[in-house]
């Protein structure tokens, strides 16, 4: 009789165990810097997932945007090298290359500087977990650029708390070795009603609009991404043709393009791009984007 109730308690307590360590979740994971350049933040296990083959272009060719280019890189190269550089947010236009430019400085930098930069990326969605990804970071003895790509917060988000604490703000601040780039098709990454709404509701009307727009202030670089001109359309045009060896002839490139983007009702990087893959396809050319 006193071996079955052994037994029986026995059986409760793994059932009890099983059950907490249901309830606990999976341990940490076990981080590799060495395993790539890039990552994918999955906050889950507080895991930076190694992403060995990076869907980027080479820097050179990303056209139509050399002034902001430049800006980025710069501010990226001191980063690497170890002096004050900005959190920079870049806003604008759809398909103008923001996070393409993004991920091709980081890997120029990279390469030119001999510094081991990574490149984490979180997810919109993960935003609020931003405090416990910098945590982990400021302990590493590499420097790292969190990047979010498309960022922007719905009327019944309160994950832009979070962000603005990540930034520069609490007691701790931003770790030395950690720098924020973000995307965005809005420049105040907040909808306008949003603000509108807080602002018919606050006690003082001018305050509530301020925390909303303060949550762009603390990135200290903006960098807008505006409609490109049919002129800086076909120079993209060229510039892939060029660099790919699509041995069209150049009137009748820039006609079946302009007529692309007709079809697409827009004039952009992404369209330019589309075009280049269209193209690079019925002519059989295998195209690398390196």
């Amino acid at each position: 009789m006193t071996e079955e109730i052994n037994t029986a308690l026995l059986a409760e307590l793994k059932r009890l165990a099983d059950a907490v360590q249901r309830l606990a979740g999976p341990p940490p994971a076990v981080n590799d810097w060495d395993a790539a350049n890039c990552f994918v933040w999955a906050p889950s296990r507080q895991h930076l997932q190694p992403v060995n083959k990076p869907n980027r272009v080479t820097l050179k060719l990303i056209r139509g945007v050399d002034h902001v280019r430049d800006i980025l890189h710069e501010n990226t190269v001191r980063f690497a090298d170890g002096y004050a550089a900005n959190n920079v947010l870049l806003w604008g236009a759809r398909g103008m290359g923001k996070s393409s430019l993004v991920k091709a400085v980081h890997e120029d930098v990279r390469r030119e500087s001999g510094v081991a930069l990574k490149l984490v990326e979180v997810h919109r969605e993960d935003i609020a977990s931003l405090p416990t990804l910098l945590d982990l970071l400021k302990d590493t003895p590499y420097r790292v650029i969190v990047f979010c790509d498309d960022l922007s917060f719905d009327h019944d988000d309160t994950a832009y708390k979070s962000l603005k604490a990540a930034l520069d703000g609490g007691v701790e601040g931003r770790p030395d070795n950690v720098l924020f780039y973000a995307t965005s098709n809005r420049r105040h990454l907040l909808p306008r009603h949003m603000m509108e709404n807080e602002q018919s509701t606050a006690i003082n009307p001018s305050e509530a609009v301020e925390e909303k727009v303060s949550l762009s202030d603390r990135f200290g670089l903006w960098l807008g991404f505006h409609k490109c001109s049919q002129e800086d359309y076909l120079g993209m045009i060229d510039g892939y043709a060029d660099y790919f060896k699509l041995a069209l002839e150049r009137d009748k490139m820039h006609a079946e393009a302009l007529e692309w983007a007709t079809t697409r009702g827009a004039r952009s990087g992404r369209v330019a791009w589309q075009y280049i893959q269209d193209l690079a396809g019925r002519m059989r050319v295998h195209i690398d984007r390196g």
